[in-house]
């Protein structure tokens, strides 16, 4: 059983080569074109990638009609086909069957987060696999031999998730584990013995336990003292090492091995940063690691059994990401994205070393050479502390022609800004804004120190971290140091709440897209099937029942009177992590202040815009928003030339 980990923007943590500051060059002899929202958002959103079993064909998502769906395209490059057509719902694939076309894809309902798996079968038809009103469910891998897959669900127990096998023929399904509560399934060994489990009791400390089928016994693997983190990396592919990630004795994760048969432990992998995924090809021939370098990821692909690094021919520039291999392991799929391309499909064939780009997702309309690539940085906080950041510099802007700015605080709490393709930045950036994604302290990516560093102490030393960020922008002086707004969306949501309300001289705009104001009321209706991820939000953030006036006193809902600085609120309607209940209470008490504030909340989206309207909509209006709210003297900030007219492809084009 193959997983991978889910960083989200909540609920683990409340969930979006260092060089000198500003280096990079501008290009001042020809400004580049600028793009208005609905241009940056023609761009493909694509992920996943499945193999057919011919190896001929590879099933993966695309938006590329406004709302996912999910596709086929030969490995040649030679067709693409749409295999769902879904108007309302975004549709995500998920695997072919191992011996034939059908396929499982996954499906909610307006973005609420209850997903359930689906499978098409080979007449077109689809059938719901995990059907009920109140079910979330998830594809969990294939059963070894491939006669059976298995699903995550929460049926029994909104709050505890199970462990189903399905059968590939007729879908017969066995409760393999039934979970007490309080754990989370990490995979299951390839002869179908073994349980991987993963308990949390915390932010810092955690456990991994194995559960043998046979005996019906459940093992701890990682018994410690103190705070340490352990979480489940599944199975080696002949069943006899349990994988696990662990950053006992270090600041960051390793992973270690622990043999089911005699206990004993073995590190495997260790670097100077967390070390991320740790898999196996499909025929355990390959080994495949990443690492998240100084927020880039850095894979590596090593022969299994010797160790030997395979030497791959020329990819691209960007990181690598979304790696998928073919049955027979000839064929490899992968993503490669950098900060001036998003992500596209590619399959390499190991036997001949050649390459095929399957998607070309940037739009047609946009210039790439308009695109800005960040520069990482690291600035002194308040007491002193590096904070490490993502900084894009607008072309043409100059000590001459100074650009205003922007803070962007990422989810979390515990996210990171990363390199790589952002269509909301680039199109800021496009719009002549320099742009400063904070990595405050408690992000992840930067060892178990920094990111502990805020733990209960929200919305004070993190938000430091963002004040002191905009004292650094005011250092450059190609930025224009009185106009800096803050933006950001989730717990990067909340910073913005809490600037205005903790510090409210110090950010001239706010723009909050589905950020907390009220952490009494989110960290009482976190929903059922989050289970312990309950207790370890409580034991970061505060408990309503014991941490009450703390709670309070950094929700800036409690303190919208202080509020005096233009706001935008941007709202997903069927949000079940930060309820529009936070937004429409905010919103209400700044108009009470007469402060200028817009309200934009979408009736069919949950936490994160999917569809394309509606990100166009909530980009475009927060563009629109800075250009009046951030203007010098009734001016929009500087920015460089509009694009040629449609059709002029000699100034605009690609």
């Amino acid at each position: 059983m193959k997983t991978m980990r889910w960083l989200g923007l909540l609920p683990s943590a409340f969930l979006l080569a260092c060089g000198p500051a500003g280096s990079g060059d501008s290009d001042e002899s020809a400004p580049p074109p600028v793009y208005d929202a609905a241009t940056f958002f023609q761009t493909e959103t694509v992920t996943g990638a499945s193999f057919n079993a011919e190896e001929t064909r590879i099933l993966f998502s695309s938006d590329r009609t406004g709302t996912f769906n999910v596709y086929s395209a030969a490995v040649d490059g030679s067709a693409v086909e749409a295999l769902t057509d879904s108007q309302t719902d975004s549709t995500f694939a998920v695997s072919y069957f191992p011996k034939d076309e059908r396929f499982l894809f996954s499906r909610d309902g307006g973005g609420n987060e209850l997903s359930h798996v689906f499978v098409r079968e080979l007449d077109g038809t689809e059938r719901d696999l995990t059907p009920g009103d109140n079910v979330r469910a998830s594809f969990g891998g294939w059963t070894g031999d491939r006669s059976g897959f298995w699903v995550l669900s929460n049926e029994r127990n909104p709050q505890a998730i199970d462990l189903y096998r399905y059968a590939t023929d007729g879908y017969e399904r066995e409760l393999v584990f039934e979970n007490p509560g309080g754990l989370f399934v990490g995979g299951v060994s390839d002869d179908e013995r073994y349980v991987s489990l993963t308990q949390r009791r915390s932010n810092a400390d955690s456990d991994v336990y194995v559960y043998d089928r046979q005996t019906g016994e459940r093992t701890h693997v990682t018994p410690h003292e103190g705070d340490v983190t352990h979480q489940s990396a599944g199975f080696t592919p002949d069943s006899r090492t349990l994988l696990y990630r662990t950053d006992d004795g270090s600041e960051f994760a390793q992973v270690w091995g622990y043999d089911l048969a005699t206990g004993e432990k073995t590190s495997l992998k260790e670097a100077d940063w967390d070390v991320g995924a740790y898999s196996y090809s499909e025929t355990g021939k390959y080994l495949v690691t990443s690492i998240n370098a100084d927020a880039s990821t850095v894979i590596e692909i090593a022969l299994a059994e010797s160790g030997e690094p395979v030497e791959l021919p020329e990819l691209g520039e960007g990181d690598l990401a979304g790696l998928s291999f073919s049955a027979s392991d000839r064929l490899l799929a992968y993503y490669l994205n950098s900060d001036t391309s998003p992500s596209n499909l590619h399959v390499l064939d190991f036997e001949t070393g050649s390459t095929v780009k399957l998607t070309d997702s940037l739009s047609e309309e946009i210039a790439a050479d308009a695109l800005v690539a960040s520069t990482v940085i690291r600035y002194p906080s308040f007491d002193g502390l590096e904070i490490p950041a993502l900084l894009y510099r607008p072309q043409g802007a100059t000590a001459d022609t100074p650009a205003p700015a922007i803070i962007n605080v990422h989810g979390g709490p515990g996210g990171q800004s990363r390199k790589g393709y952002n269509a909301n930045v680039q199109h800021l950036v496009n719009q002549g804004y320099a742009v400063l994604s904070v990595n405050n302290r408690g992000s992840s990516g930067y060892g178990k120190t920094f990111f502990h560093l805020d733990d209960k102490r929200h919305g004070e030393v993190d938000l430091q971290d963002c004040v002191y960020g905009r004292k650094y922008l005011e250092s450059l002086d190609w930025v224009d140091g009185e106009r800096v707004a803050i933006l950001g969306g989730s717990y990067g949501g909340y910073m913005v709440a809490a600037a205005l309300a903790f510090e409210p001289e110090v950010f001239d705009v706010g723009v909050d897209i589905f950020g907390v104001t009220n952490w009494v009321r989110t960290l009482q209706s976190i929903p059922p099937w989050w289970g312990a991820n309950r207790d370890s939000l409580f034991a970061e953030l505060g408990d309503p029942a014991t941490d009450l006036e703390r709670l309070e006193r950094i929700s800036p809902l409690f303190h919208a009177q202080n509020i005096v600085k233009p706001l935008i609120v941007i709202q997903g309607a069927n949000d079940p992590r930060v309820l529009q209940a936070e937004s429409d209470d905010l919103v209400a008490a700044v108009k009470e202040n007469g402060v200028p504030v817009e309200y934009v909340v979408f009736p069919d989206e949950g936490h994160g815009f999917r569809k394309r309207e509606n990100r166009i909509t909530s980009a475009q209006s927060i563009a629109d928003f800075l250009a009046q709210h951030l203007a010098r003297d009734g001016r929009a900030p500087a920015a460089p030339a509009p694009a040629a007219p449609e059709g002029d492809a000699g100034e605009a084009g690609p």
